[in-house]
């Protein structure tokens, strides 16, 4: 039986599999859902062994379960790690949504619900690929799965039990599937992902916020100094102006260049669709570039003094900003955390007292178009979506990826089956039942290509 009679005839069981975990609200992020998270691991742990692994088992680490199932084919076989998550994002705000997002519909041959996308129906993708090549013999290496709670909240808990089951673990290369496509009639297999550092920072100035008519003009105003601080973050050509920032930035090839210059864009459209009139970004790069292969710096969230209805002639004492860096591969968090710390503070006139906080951060990632695992999964999309998929680097950062690769020492293939409409995160998530059934049908391209891609390139 080929894939597409196989989805067309077991399609309903799909679907209801699916929405069983989607009817579980797994929200990370809320401490009242711990049981919803032990629960929707218990799920998974039954769809796994019901879809032919030899094993699956539910695990403890520092925080919410992880599942682990493993399917061994032979000895001495390649082995294949597919991870997930399971946690979603909180659905607030809810009058927002057009149905209940925890009681999934499908309207317009789509699936909306919250985790209809983001991960339950791409991570269904990956198991349902499993279970028809295991029911029809045609598995020919071996597979381990793991899916944890906690990537919603910046999986806390994953390095420690990466570290604690390597082991168990090691595998010859990862498949996620929690990224995107460009559009839906453009397969494109995402390359690369770029890292974050991020920090937040306190000014203070008087040790009491002040009357601004008594004081102001004889005593700093924190906010005007933080101002004035951030400013200095950049150049007037769009760099980053902290010393050694780019030391280990890597200039793109002009391969690479080549390639992004191929993805489809219309800088027009872009910009309506955001509401801006006009680019801004570091000179010498296209908006592709700038915003997937090259780092920023960006200030999101800037507070302090009177904030409320109305007026008050208030000097204040403190203000804070959170800042954030995207970085690019060979760029470590914790180095550029460092060099930003110390150059901030360096900027800092005697008037005010600073106290910067790293927060978290996480390293970028490649995967080389050359590695026989990416061709796989390139010769599964072009069968899947007929026609070939454009690698594209992503301006997103997923720090387990790199954490993959520091701790297990394997290099991960991002197999993703969303698209931006599916507004993941957002209020009426979905995804459509087509992009299942052909995600379904990439994947069982990549297992059945894995092995010739590995020989050709020995």
């Amino acid at each position: 039986m080929s894939i597409k009679e196989y989805i067309q005839e077991n399609e309903n069981r799909f679907l209801e599999e699916l929405f069983s975990l989607i009817r579980i609200p797994s929200i990370s992020a809320l401490p009242e859902h711990k049981d919803d998270m032990w629960a929707c691991a218990e799920r998974w742990k039954t769809l796994l062994l019901e879809a032919g692994v030899d094993e699956a088992r539910v695990m403890p680490s520092a925080g919410n379960p992880m599942v682990y199932a493993e399917k061994k084919v032979g000895e001495g076989l390649p082995t294949v790690l597919v991870y997930a998550h399971y946690d979603v994002m909180p659905a607030e705000p809810l009058e927002l949504w057009k149905s209940n997002p925890f009681e999934p519909e499908i309207r317009d041959g789509r699936i909306w619900a919250r985790g209809a996308d983001d991960d339950k129906g791409q991570a269904m993708i990956q198991v349902k690929a499993f279970e028809y090549l295991v029911r029809h013999g045609l598995l020919r290496h071996n597979m381990k799965f793991i899916f944890e709670g906690e990537e919603e909240i910046g999986s806390p808990s994953l390095n420690q039990f990466l570290q604690d089951h390597k082991e168990l673990l090691q595998a010859d290369v990862i498949l996620v599937s929690d990224t995107s496509m460009l559009r839906e009639d453009l397969p494109s297999l995402t390359t690369g992902l770029r890292g974050l550092a991020y920090w937040e920072v306190e000014v203070t100035g008087p040790n009491r916020d002040l009357h601004s008519g008594h004081f102001g003009g004889a005593v700093a105003n924190p906010i005007n100094v933080l101002c004035e601080m951030i400013s200095k973050m950049t150049d007037e050509h769009g760099r980053i102006t902290i010393p050694h920032f780019y030391d280990k930035v890597e200039e793109l090839s002009a391969e690479e260049r080549d390639m992004i210059s191929h993805i489809p864009f219309d800088e027009e459209v872009y910009k309506n669709a955001i509401g801006v009139k006009a680019l801004r970004g570091e000179e010498g790069y296209v908006t592709l570039e700038r915003n997937s292969c090259r780092p920023s710096f960006d200030v999101c969230g800037i507070w302090g003094g009177y904030t409320g209805t109305g007026s008050k002639t208030v000097l204040p004492s403190k203000a804070y900003a959170k800042i954030s860096c995207r970085l690019v591969p060979h760029q470590q968090h914790d180095e550029i955390s460092r060099l930003f710390t110390e150059y901030f503070e360096s900027l800092a006139p005697e008037c005010v007292q600073v106290k910067v906080t790293p927060m978290h951060g996480g390293e970028g990632y490649v995967c080389p178009v050359s590695l026989p695992a990416y061709k796989a999964a390139a010769l599964g999309f072009e069968e899947a979506f007929g026609k070939k998929p454009l690698a594209v680097r992503r301006g997103g950062s997923i720090p387990i990826i790199s954490d993959f690769e520091r701790i297990l020492g394997i290099k991960t293939v991002l197999m993703g089956f969303g698209l931006e409409t599916n507004a993941i995160h957002s209020p009426n998530e979905s995804m459509s039942v087509d992009m299942i059934r052909k995600g379904i049908e990439a994947v069982v391209g990549f297992h059945l290509h894995f092995e010739e891609c590995r020989n050709e390139s020995k």
